[in-house]
């Protein structure tokens, strides 16, 4: 039986998002035939999750560990950034976005990502908070999204 990771979900084709798998989510991974991990948490991915990265050739982005240690504080601008400049590049497909339980930080990036689409901000927001659920979500991360430029991305003949 094939069991997805906590809060996955098909973003575009070869586009995917989690929270951090653990062993019983390891075979639906391969299914995926990953070719990148772009991790946005500070702290380091659990080792049997590095280990099964060695293990499948994936390429793993540690971002979140380059401008935080403190696992509460917001996904910043430059990380969002990083790993936006990953997802325009198509060398990196197959990719799955993550961080520990897939919500905020992911959800933040994969807003951006929305906008670089050109969906409309209700959409977005709407999106980002199907996969926070409840009442979790972060109206700084949802502030962030709105005021993104995505013009820091591919610059201004966007």
């Amino acid at each position: 039986m094939l069991v997805p990771p906590p809060n996955y979900g098909m973003v575009e084709e070869n586009f995917y998002r989690s929270g951090q798998p653990d062993q019983l989510n390891f075979p639906f991974l391969e299914k995926l035939g990953l070719k990148s991990v772009i991790w946005l948490a500070p702290e380091e991915p659990e080792p049997g999750f590095l280990d099964f990265c060695v293990d499948q050739n994936i390429e793993l982005h540690h971002l979140g560990v380059l401008y935080s240690t403190n696992a509460w504080d917001p996904i910043t601008e430059e990380v969002v950034l990083q790993a936006l400049h990953l997802l325009v590049q198509p060398a990196t497909y197959p990719v799955l976005v993550m961080c520990n339980l897939g919500r905020h930080r992911t959800g933040t990036v994969v807003g951006c990502f929305r906008k670089l689409q050109r969906w409309n901000l209700s959409a977005i927001l709407e999106e980002y908070r199907r996969f926070v659920g409840g009442q979790k979500y972060r109206i700084l991360n949802e502030q962030f999204i709105e005021l993104f430029d995505e013009e820091l991305v591919f610059g201004a003949s966007y």
